[in-house]
């Protein structure tokens, strides 16, 4: 199957700058229609350009609300975290629906089993307007994860959901969020369930250079044997933050990390390309060197992993949020306790 692929470079108009959750909630209803006549327009342009069917688009990291700045976890609660199953949620199914694609969206949503929390969350909609994936931002330093309720997490959800993988007529999908590309313990872990195309929302820094992000967007994808689609933000506007300082280098990268699209700056959809999915199972099926998913030595890792002790699961155990500068006393005391293993030197 050969089919295109894009992802949506789109501006991220903020909540942080409303007063209350209505208008913030104004505001992504917004966000979303001017998301849906987009993907309409690329619909019918890219089928003309290329002559093939657009059936997958990646969205950029928060694109309905940017990130908290001051705000309390309450009210970022309120103005941003949507329901698994409410309106927002119904609406961006529904543009999957209507243009017969699988859509992936990055954004903060509630769970009722962890009432005073919320997640950040890439959910993947199919074409008959079902959720086929819902993975939770795992590595955060400030925003809830399920590893911050780990034990509960896994009692509520099961293993099965901390790196699920869709597979559809597509190919298998697997997420990372946003600098989550920069642990190659995530891809692969979805790798390790099939997945084939990995889907990158991202809200980054962009230049004419080479950031560490984009290196280790092609590493995933040439030692997980993948394409990777990653979409960028197009500015973020309504925060004191310059609004340029995400803008850029959305991008299709093939199982080789060759780049076969990426996009300047602003909005746009030129961060598009043909997948080829017979192509890369063929790539994953063939013996020699560069088959490095088959070559593994993971009986050999699985030691060292075990003995690991870095970052300490369920740091919110009670169910509640912790604060910033707790969040970075924790991080500080790992980074003690790895130099006072001779692990780290000063």
């Amino acid at each position: 199957m050969r089919y295109t692929a894009l992802a949506l470079q789109t501006v991220c108009d903020a909540v942080n700058q409303d007063a209350s959750a209505e208008e913030a909630h104004r505001r992504m209803h917004r966000a979303i229609d001017r998301v849906r006549g987009q993907i309409a327009s690329a619909k019918g342009f890219l089928k003309g350009f290329n002559g093939y069917d657009l059936k997958l688009v990646v969205l950029p990291e928060y694109w309905m609300t940017g990130f908290p700045l001051r705000e309390t976890r309450e009210q970022w609660q309120d103005k941003a975290a949507i329901d698994v199953d409410g309106a927002f949620s119904e609406k961006l199914a529904g543009i999957a629906q209507a243009f017969g694609i699988y859509l992936c969206s990055n954004h903060y949503e509630n769970d009722p089993n962890f009432p005073e929390l919320y997640f950040q969350a890439n959910v993947v909609y199919g074409p008959s307007g079902d959720v086929l994936l819902r993975y939770r931002r795992m590595i955060s330093l400030y925003t809830p994860s399920p590893y911050d309720v780990w034990d509960a997490y896994i009692d509520a959800y099961g293993p099965d959901a901390i790196f699920p993988v869709a597979e559809t007529e597509i190919g298998t999908l697997g997420t990372i969020a946003s600098e989550e590309i920069l642990y190659p313990e995530i891809a692969r872990l979805h790798a390790f369930k099939g997945a084939e195309i990995l889907l990158h929302p991202t809200s980054e820094v962009a230049a004419p250079t080479l950031t560490p992000k984009h290196i280790c967007k092609k590493a995933r994808a040439i030692e997980n044997i993948a394409y990777v689609v990653s979409a960028n933000s197009a500015r973020i506007e309504g925060t004191p933050v310059p609004a340029a300082s995400t803008d850029g280098m959305s991008t299709v990268l093939d199982w080789y990390g060759r780049t076969l699209a990426e996009a300047s700056q602003g909005e746009t959809i030129n961060a598009n390309a043909v997948l080829d999915i017979e192509g890369l199972r063929s790539a994953r099926a063939n013996t020699g060197m560069t088959n490095t998913l088959s070559r593994l030595p993971t009986t050999a890792f699985a030691q060292g992993y075990a003995a690991a002790e870095h970052a300490p699961p369920n740091r919110s155990a009670d169910g509640k949020m912790v604060e910033k500068t707790e969040a970075i006393a924790q991080q500080q005391a790992v980074i003690d306790r790895l130099t006072q293993d001779g692990i780290l030197k000063r």
